[in-house]
């Protein structure tokens, strides 16, 4: 009777390690895929993948294409090889040759400013309010810099005319990536973004009022706050309640 009682007892604790251990794998999967979501379009799912910081993965129709791949943010080595990369400006936080060439192959299309491609060759250089159709896709350049943010000798962060925010054309659906910059005109002046990935960090790009301020005026049906300052997130959400706007955070 012992021997059945002990047995008994090691086949419930069996039991209960074992659906621990898969409660366990279940919040570990959905951490790992946290990062990343999907988009509808007339031509197919859009998924989108925060690789982190602002580094971005997009993967549309078997198109892979890559915002500012960096190796600080993900090995790219381990990564699929790229359809298209695109970098906004030339700062090494967005701006990495060897997560590019991890990725890059022959037939890669790479879309580079005037300055990154001083680092970068074989690309095409966008300059602000360029557009172009690569492989497919309708591209445009938009201005990305500082207005109000400043370095101590009083230049700006990031000078207008250095760097891009792009916005891409997958099927029905446009897609703004800000890069580096804050609230300008011409950000505000946008019109049909259906998405749009917007920063939020002091001293270099937005605070939450600059993000709210642009949100409200070109209206987006989807935000997704990147190359940011988590804790500036819960007074984006308060400034923005009012607002019928899907706040997504990867």
């Amino acid at each position: 009777m012992i021997i059945a009682i002990n047995l008994l007892k090691f086949s419930l604790a069996c039991v209960f390690i074992i659906a621990v251990s898969i409660s366990a794998g279940e919040k570990n999967s959905e951490e790992r895929s946290s990062n990343v979501d999907k988009i509808n379009t007339t031509k197919g799912d859009l998924m989108v993948t925060l690789v982190g910081h602002a580094s971005l993965m997009f993967d549309f129709n078997g198109k892979i294409l890559y915002i500012d791949p960096v190796m600080s943010e993900g090995d790219y080595n381990k990564m699929p090889k790229a359809d298209i990369i695109i970098v906004t400006h030339e700062h090494g936080d967005h701006l990495d040759p060897f997560a590019i060439n991890a990725v890059r192959t022959d037939a890669t299309a790479i879309i580079l400013t005037k300055r990154c491609s001083e680092k970068v060759e074989g690309g095409i250089i966008m300059y602000n309010g360029d557009t172009d159709t690569v492989k497919g896709l309708p591209i445009e350049a938009v201005p990305a810099y500082n207005i109000v943010n400043k370095r101590s000798n009083g230049q700006p962060f990031h000078p207008k005319g250095n760097g891009n925010g792009y916005i891409i054309t997958f099927g029905d659906k446009k897609i703004y990536i800000a890069g580096d910059t804050e609230n300008t005109p011409e950000m505000k002046a946008l019109k049909n973004i259906y998405a749009a990935f917007l920063p939020m960090n002091l001293p270099y790009t937005m605070n939450p009022e600059m993000v709210a301020d642009a949100v409200i005026a070109f209206k987006p049906v989807i935000l997704y706050p990147y190359h940011r300052d988590d804790k500036l997130i819960e007074k984006l959400k308060n400034l923005l309640k009012k607002e019928s706007i899907d706040i997504r955070i990867l």
